[in-house]
């Protein structure tokens, strides 16, 4: 699906009990360096049971305080969830200025 976003935070949230796979978000901004600024997301996705996230010819940053990826200068983004048995990958793409 596409979504209209300068820039985006993934994230890793706790798993719950029984779960085997993490939940994680992905919250978008309509500027760079959210991070930097405390910026709150204009939209925030939530997937649960996700086994990986596959990003594909994108720059990226991980920010290590906070285990975060931040994707910046974003012209096009899309994000596909797949589902693989009992869990999800996510599949981010896009283009960036």
């Amino acid at each position: 699906m596409k979504y209209e976003a300068k820039s985006i935070i993934i994230g890793r949230k706790k798993r719950a009990e029984g779960e085997e796979y993490c939940p994680c978000f992905v919250a978008l901004f309509s500027v760079n360096k959210p991070h930097k600024g405390g910026k709150v997301p204009d939209q925030i996705l939530d997937y649960r049971e996700v086994r990986k996230i596959s990003v594909k010819g994108l720059d990226f940053e991980y920010q290590l305080e906070g285990s975060d990826i931040v994707i910046e200068n974003l012209s096009e983004l899309k994000i596909d969830k797949v589902s693989e048995g009992s869990c999800n990958i996510l599949k981010i793409t896009g283009k960036q200025n």
